[in-house]
């Protein structure tokens, strides 16, 4: 079966991204809320899902899956922007309009991967 290209660059986003977690998980872990533990575990995991869901929403059999269990990974990661806005160290020093934006963006990327599910 032959998908849309804008499925793959979703598939994309999430590889890359999670790849990303191996490159640079301080990013990441400098982000984390402080009442969830494991840090650098979590973020290593959540990079394995990532590149995992990003695979799987390409492969016919799995993808409806792989698309719910995206939407739910985007609704945990919604702690961290929350978190972000919260916490200046956490914050990353980006201006707050950034973050605040960050938070209806996520509901589009969910909304993004749903579009793709088939009923």
């Amino acid at each position: 079966m032959e998908y849309p290209w804008h499925l793959y660059a979703m598939a994309a986003l999430y590889i890359v991204a999670g790849i990303n977690h191996f490159i640079k998980p301080k990013l990441y872990t400098r982000i984390m809320p402080y009442y969830i533990p494991k840090h650098k575990l979590l973020v290593y995991l959540s990079g394995v899902a990532e590149v995992f869901l990003g695979i799987m929403v390409c492969i016919p059999a799995v993808k409806n899956i792989a698309i719910v269990f995206i939407i739910i990974m985007l609704l945990v990661f919604l702690l961290v922007h929350f978190y972000m806005l919260s916490s200046k160290k956490a914050s990353a020093g980006l201006p707050k309009w950034v973050l605040i934006s960050r938070i209806p963006l996520q509901f589009l990327l969910m909304y993004w991967a749903y579009s793709y599910f088939d009923l």
